[in-house]
């Protein structure tokens, strides 16, 4: 089956990585063939990463990608964050299962992990797991890193080759669906071109959006026609706030603080890495193919206890070509709540008094929850901070 793609016309937003949009969801009589045929092959159950993956890979989230690597292309990924088409890409996406569960010219079935039949793939490469690699490359970390473990755990053995997906939401019903906010790739598109966004910035997260959060997101809505507000709900590690509860929170924040004309919500189910720069790439790159133009990358973006540096995320933009990149990184310094200035404030605008400022992050307001404090308004927005409350003393 080759590859189905979406032509992106050139008045359009800007293009998709790679120039076209894939589309590898079955719909019709062609997924009712598929779900039928399915019955007699290999089954493989994948695990919560690889079925956020394969989502992503189907709605086109993933682009140029069709189907889970091979081995040049995760060989390449890892060691020059390309791919052998030459494009960016800085983190292989890739289906590790136990040796000997399939061969090459196999079809198999692909489960989520709830039992739902998610997709079928047919097997054109089957070579070792280079775990070192990526541990070496993508994360830089030691064992106790949560992606190395993830990446650990995994099978020695990947399978590569294109795939069909039957089920875009395999759980419909869980908390991490929100349907009314559950937009592809090319639905979002759509929606940027019935508001009239051409500028269109979006703001990463998987945490509750506190007044640093906010402060970004305004300063970015300045510059462009509106932002989208793109929390991540697919697979996070154990301490992170759940994703219903956040999604409460945005939709409080929106709803009382944001211009309705200028600011969208929509989520996207992939599977958190924790790889700090790297994974900042990878969701500037998700959200190029979302039609996004400008991207916000804030302090420590997609890190993880001390592994990286605090602006890394935003240097490693300077490393890469920005012609193939094309979204622009919207590089914003450490804010904080200036009790002088009686608002947010960064290096940049606001000069350092001692005992003037209180700085924010996502870890602190989980440690204030965990504790049964309640965030201050320096921290977060009062309307937030009750539904935090309600929720950290009921868990």
């Amino acid at each position: 089956m080759s590859a189905i793609a979406i032509e992106v016309k050139p008045s359009a937003l800007i293009k998709p990585h790679g120039g076209v949009l894939v589309d590898r969801v079955l719909t019709g009589a062609d997924r009712e063939r598929a779900i039928e045929e399915a019955g007699s092959l290999k089954r493989i159950d994948l695990s919560a990463k690889q079925s956020c993956d394969l989502e992503m890979i189907g709605i086109g989230a993933f682009s140029p990608l069709a189907g889970f690597m091979g081995e040049a292309d995760a060989r390449r990924v890892c060691t020059e964050m390309k791919l052998t088409s030459g494009h960016h890409w800085p983190i292989p996406i890739l289906l590790a299962v136990d040796e000997g569960t399939a061969e090459f010219g196999d079809r198999v079935a692909l489960y989520a992990p709830n039992g739902v039949l998610q997709g079928i793939m047919t097997v054109q490469e089957v070579f070792a797991h280079d775990k070192q690699s990526q541990l070496a490359h993508v994360f830089k970390a030691d064992d106790e890193h949560p992606g190395v473990q993830q990446v650990q755990a995994e099978g020695d053995v990947c399978l590569a080759g294109p795939v069909e997906v039957l089920e875009v939401c395999v759980d419909p019903e869980g908390p991490e669906a929100f349907l009314d906010h559950r937009l592809t790739p090319a639905q979002t598109r759509a929606m940027c071109a019935e508001k009239g966004w051409k500028r269109v910035a979006a703001f990463q997260t998987r945490n509750p959006i506190h007044r640093a959060h906010e402060y970004l997101c305004k300063c970015a809505q300045e510059i462009t026609d509106g932002i989208l507000i793109h929390p991540l709900v697919g697979e996070t590690k154990p301490g992170d706030i759940p994703a219903d509860v956040r999604m409460r929170c945005y939709k409080i924040l929106i709803d009382g603080y944001f211009h309705p004309d200028h600011t969208a919500l929509s989520v996207m189910p992939a599977a958190m890495r924790y790889a700090g720069p790297r994974e900042a790439v990878l969701h500037a790159l998700i959200r190029k193919n979302y039609g996004v133009t400008h991207f916000i990358v804030g302090r420590d973006h997609a890190g993880v206890g001390s592994y990286y540096g605090t602006y890394d995320a935003q240097r490693i933009f300077d490393e890469l070509d920005m012609d193939d990149i094309e979204i622009e990184p919207l590089c914003f310094e450490h804010a904080a709540w200036s009790h002088k200035a009686q608002g947010m404030v960064s290096g940049k605008t606001f000069p350092k008094i001692e005992g003037d400022q209180v700085f924010l992050s996502g870890t602190k307001v989980r440690e204030m929850l965990a504790k049964g404090e309640r965030p201050p308004a320096e921290f977060t927005r009062p309307e937030v901070a009750d539904e935090l409350i309600s929720w950290a003393t009921k868990a």
